[in-house]
């Protein structure tokens, strides 16, 4: 039985390949943006719509590979206000991101589901709460100069796993979720599954 991840994520992929699991990566070829766009006009809870974006992910993909294990992903952040924010289409936008972050607490949603023959058979959310320390202009500018090309494509804009850790001053939760996948949880999943030994 083969896992396929359906994303290009380089995050998501080396916390796969750290872990031994072996899978393959591929595109999920999902309309995600509208999809998003359309829950969001519904008025849906954040962790719902990381977990529905996720499941997206992972049906679409899994109906073009019969067999497979194909595991979606995705992540939403929400302010302590419940607005959720979208990876920043540019540099200006992630300086006025982090501005918007900055002294503030949010949450991290990470969706994992695994979908067989066209159908989802496991799922998991988990969340983060990370508060992030009073950030001036000056220092982001400086933090943009030096991870703006390693960030730009993180919600966000920044690698927990990198310069960014530095942004913050508190952080519950799992690094793995805050780099993308509720790692754990899954690799129970795949050890019942046979993708990885008991």
């Amino acid at each position: 039985m083969t896992l396929v991840l359906a994303s290009q994520s380089a995050g998501r992929r080396a916390m796969l390949e750290a872990a031994g699991v072996p899978h393959e990566a591929m595109a999920a070829g999902a309309d995600e943006e509208t999809a998003k766009d359309s829950l969001r006009a519904e008025g849906i809870a954040p962790r719902d719509l990381a977990d529905a974006l996720a499941e997206l992910k992972a049906l679409r993909l899994s109906q073009r590979i019969p067999g497979a294990l194909v595991l979606g992903c995705d992540q939403v952040l929400a302010l302590d206000d419940g607005t959720m924010l979208d990876k920043p289409k540019d540099r200006a936008a992630a300086a006025a991101q982090l501005g918007l972050l900055s002294g503030r607490t949010h949450s991290l949603f990470s969706a994992a589901v695994i979908a067989e023959n066209g159908r989802a058979v496991w799922r998991f959310v988990d969340r983060a709460k990370l508060t992030m320390r009073p950030l001036g202009p000056m220092f982001i500018e400086a933090y943009l100069d030096a991870e703006y090309a390693h960030a730009a494509g993180c919600v966000g804009c920044y690698r927990i796993e990198g310069r960014g850790v530095q942004l913050f001053s508190r952080i519950e939760g799992s690094q793995f979720t805050i780099i993308g996948m509720p790692l754990l949880p899954l690799l129970d999943y795949l050890r019942t599954r046979g993708i990885i030994a008991t």
